[in-house]
């Protein structure tokens, strides 16, 4: 059980972080793209799709990692207070009733949506490039993949949970800065701090 949860986190870390470098990619075409818009004055047609293509693809290949890390939107402010056990119980009820059924059906209606748009090679009609987006259809069945990975492991997380009374939580692996910058506060002596 614990070795397929550790599994799903490093897939899903790794997927996540390999598709994080899409944010330099990005930010080298919008900075061309202002470059030759406003000072060459010559907009490049091509520009805004790919940039809706990689923030898209960003978007939905770190879902999977961002479940994996805890890190999606939660109305937590009862959750928290409650025990481990009864958290692990409403989350397995949870991803039983929405989770799964949610991701089966985007795995399926995004295959669905991925083969047609390959049969007739699709490209975006927001550019006058026409530029071929139908292979950017397949990351719909991907990220569906993914969290379904995930979400299995989460279920596993919640059964153990539930047996034991504490999360098995994830690798740490990334920081908040301002987590980081708190800790070497703390970690000064106390002479330094003033």
């Amino acid at each position: 059980m614990v070795a397929f949860i550790r599994f799903a986190d490093s897939l899903s870390a790794w997927f996540g972080k390999a598709f994080a470098w899409l944010i330099v990619l990005m930010t080298f075409g919008t900075s061309y793209e202002v470059f030759v818009r406003y000072v060459v004055g010559r907009p490049t047609p091509w520009a805004l799709d790919v940039s809706f293509i990689m923030y898209g693809t960003l978007f939905m290949m770190g879902g999977a990692y961002t479940l994996s890390r805890g890190g999606h939107v939660r109305g937590d402010f009862l959750y928290r207070l409650w025990k481990p056990r009864t958290q692990a119980s409403v989350d397995l009820v949870l991803y039983l009733i929405f989770f799964f059924p949610g991701v089966t059906a985007l795995i399926f209606a995004g295959w669905k949506y991925a083969s047609r748009s390959w049969g007739y090679g699709e490209v975006s009609v927001n550019s006058p490039a026409g530029i071929p987006i139908y292979q950017f259809k397949m990351v719909i069945v991907a990220a569906g993949v993914l969290l379904f990975i995930q979400g299995i492991a989460q279920v596993l997380r919640c059964i153990r949970c539930i047996r034991d009374g504490e999360w098995i939580e994830a690798e740490e692996d990334v920081e908040e800065t301002e987590t980081l910058l708190i800790k070497e506060k703390q970690a000064e002596p106390a002479g330094e701090k003033a």
